[in-house]
């Protein structure tokens, strides 16, 4: 399976647009949609998006971020595919890549909530959602929203 497109602009929204570079809640440089910038894309200015070397000191474009969030899915989905092993629907699909994305792909394999998953334990996998609440270990409420939302979009038929 593939994120949906509305599966994307949901992560764009969850996770926000900013076009120049910041530091994220847990304090590691990001920009675009959540991209964290690898040690040698800080080291060389540059971020190869869609196969161009784009020079990122001035912020970039929406399209370019868009790309790079379509890029940046790829893993997440790729763990989702291979981790999940029953029959899920494009929704529930869609908030399990965003939870990878999120909290990245070890942490998703790790997780109770795929374990509920794939234990056919559907009704439960909201509540282990909502135990990925922190960054930096603390508590943040920006993740309390983002897993309500996903929590949401599970739910959704």
């Amino acid at each position: 399976m593939k994120m949906s497109a509305n599966g994307l602009k949901l992560l764009k929204d969850w996770e926000g647009c900013v076009l120049k570079t910041y530091l994220d809640a847990a304090g590691l440089k990001t920009i675009g949609v959540g991209h964290l910038l690898t040690e040698t894309e800080k080291k060389t200015g540059y971020i190869n998006i869609a196969g161009n070397k784009v020079e990122y000191a001035h912020g970039i474009t929406l399209q370019q971020a868009l790309d790079l969030l379509a890029q940046d899915v790829t893993p997440a989905e790729e763990a989702v595919n291979k981790a999940v092993t029953v029959s899920i629907s494009q929704n529930q699909f869609d908030t399990l890549v965003s939870f990878a994305f999120n909290v990245g792909c070890g942490g998703f394999r790790s997780s109770t909530a795929l374990k509920m998953v794939n234990q056919g334990r559907y009704d439960d996998v909201p509540e282990w959602l909502a135990k990925w609440n922190r960054a930096g270990g603390k508590v943040c409420d920006g993740l309390i929203v983002r897993r309500r939302n996903e929590i949401k979009l599970w739910e959704t038929a």
